[in-house]
């Protein structure tokens, strides 16, 4: 899937994103790739903190709202404000709603109407695409 036309505050060209991430995130993130599930060690992250944006350090998740999904892949039910943006993605003969950073544009994985309450979201992230900041 091509990267949106939209713009970001944050813009890089393709060169300087390869030299700032390593190949799966930049993979990830700028090639809206997908991580093999049960792979990524944030997955098993249970330490309060925020999960922000491999390619940026946008704080994109309360550790508050991540939740155990049985999916294989790092799952909340509700984002930061104003952390995420979404759009349509029709890859694979099907139609799911792709999140990104809203700071670089960043692909971060999927949301899906199939999560917990309060929300009945559920944000299925690339481990890859994120990094913890745990909370001192």
């Amino acid at each position: 899937m091509a990267q949106s036309k939209a713009t970001f505050p944050i813009q890089k060209t393709d060169t300087e994103w390869q030299q700032s991430l390593d190949p799966l995130q930049h993979h990830v993130l700028r090639k809206h790739g997908t991580e093999r599930p049960f792979t990524s060690p944030l997955n098993a992250e249970k330490r309060a903190g925020t999960f922000v944006c491999a390619g940026c350090g946008h704080p994109l998740f309360d550790s508050a709202a991540k939740y155990e999904s049985g999916t294989g892949w790092p799952s909340f039910w509700q984002p930061m404000d104003d952390a995420v943006g979404t759009s349509t993605d029709r890859s694979f003969f099907m139609t799911r709603t792709e999140v990104h950073c809203s700071r670089c544009g960043g692909h971060l994985g999927h949301v899906f109407p199939d999560g917990p309450q309060p929300t009945g979201q559920r944000y299925c992230m690339n481990g890859a695409a994120l990094k913890f900041d745990e909370k001192k």
